[in-house]
């Protein structure tokens, strides 16, 4: 059965999952157990479209972004505003959490989530 995600896509996704930062591998250590408890698949480094999304709850329409320093300049910010408009376009609630907030206070990230999916 065909999809609308582009190989090229596909590839890209693949590869990042093989390729997560230290911060995104705290976040899925943590994401990854929110089936059991709470009833919530995300897949990390899912593609949605032309794009590649850090983590996404397909049955939640809800996408968990991880930003890092690079996304305080101005020409990132304005590719995370397009981002997002094409994601909500397409059904999709955006959660943006910074990498502190995941090294630093990872149950909270975590509770918010949990409470965005339950929206």
């Amino acid at each position: 059965m065909p999809t609308s995600i582009a190989s090229k896509t596909r590839q890209r996704a693949r590869r990042l999952r093989h390729e997560m930062t230290p911060v995104e591998g705290i976040l899925w250590s943590k994401i990854k157990t929110l089936w059991r408890s709470h009833g919530l698949h995300f897949r990390r480094q899912a593609p949605v479209g032309p794009l590649v999304v850090d983590f996404a709850c397909l049955s939640h329409r809800l996408v968990v972004e991880i930003d890092g320093p690079s996304h305080d300049r101005e020409a990132s910010a304005a590719r995370d505003v397009e981002r997002d408009t094409y994601l909500r376009g397409q059904g999709f609630r955006v959660l943006r959490v910074s990498n502190a907030d995941v090294m630093h206070d990872s149950e909270s990230v975590i509770d918010t989530i949990i409470r965005e999916a339950q929206r």
